[in-house]
């Protein structure tokens, strides 16, 4: 694990800092939607707890994101499907005025189910399940006594419905929807906004290694984050781009259940098998 504190943040900067405190962690930050949240984030004026595991995308991020904007940064690298290492970055940003977490670490094994190894299984659990609820309960709580805060789990159009060749991530992606919903309603008379991003294909390196070509509805991740950091403390749900949102609502409420499962099924047929963590 490393660190980076630079102390050369913009004085006078309200909004993002004000409305919800003077940081924001982003897990998975080192590429593609988790870099293009610190930009934004930066941008808004807040300070970056930037983790991940690649600890030179990280360190160079923030040294972008702190020549940009002026913001004060900290890089912590870590797997966080280690519950050690969670423990050891709540411990990190304790005396921190923690005003946001962003959750976009995720494990995305490709292959039949019964053919992935099961220790990648698990590893899906670790990351996409275990993680955000081990870093929100810690958290929320404290968010909770300062009567501000935010919560941004990233989720997924696959976890729409079952989704062939990466069901096990399908599934975990369902899961952060359903809790960022739950905890939407139990926070929202608290000063605290949460949200779900149910993103389509996104155009970041770990999608080009799956695929290699763009999908139909296929964004960038800095229009995900700006179409998101929007939505966040209006609604539970987002789904950027018209596209995405013409294909979450005719997969999840028109089609039967079976025939939403077996167009899924067409599009994850060009999956490259990967063992690729996301951040």
């Amino acid at each position: 694990m490393s660190k980076n504190i630079t102390s050369d943040a913009v004085p006078g900067r309200t909004g993002f800092p004000d409305r919800y405190g003077a940081w924001a962690l982003v897990a998975g930050a080192s590429e593609g939607i988790g870099a293009a949240f610190a930009h934004a984030l930066a941008q808004r004026g807040m300070n970056l707890v930037l983790v991940a595991r690649r600890k030179a995308l990280l360190d160079k991020l923030a040294t972008d994101v702190r020549s940009r904007y002026g913001v004060e940064s900290m890089c912590i690298d870590g797997d966080l499907g280690v519950p050690e290492f969670i423990e050891k970055l709540k411990d990190t940003v304790a005396d921190l005025d923690l005003g946001m977490v962003v959750y976009n670490a995720a494990y995305a094994p490709v292959g039949d189910f019964a053919e992935v190894d099961p220790s990648g299984l698990m590893k899906v659990i670790d990351v996409n399940v275990r993680g955000p609820v081990m870093l929100l309960r810690w958290v929320l709580p404290r968010m909770i006594a300062r009567k501000r805060g935010a919560a941004i789990l990233m989720s997924s159009l696959a976890g729409n419905q079952g989704t062939p060749r990466i069901a096990a991530y399908a599934a975990s992606k369902a899961f952060n929807r359903v809790l960022a919903e739950g905890l939407w309603y139990e926070l929202k008379g608290r000063g605290i906004d949460v949200i779900s991003c149910f993103a389509g294909a996104v155009r970041t390196p770990g999608y080009a290694d799956a695929l290699g070509k763009d999908a139909p509805g296929t964004l960038d991740p800095g229009v995900v984050v700006e179409k998101t950091l929007l939505a966040l403390g209006r609604r539970p749900l987002v789904v950027p781009g018209f596209v995405n949102l013409a294909a979450y609502w005719i997969m999840g409420r028109l089609l039967p259940r079976s025939t939403a499962i077996g167009i899924m099924a067409g599009s994850t047929d060009d999956l490259v098998p990967s063992d690729r963590t996301k951040g």
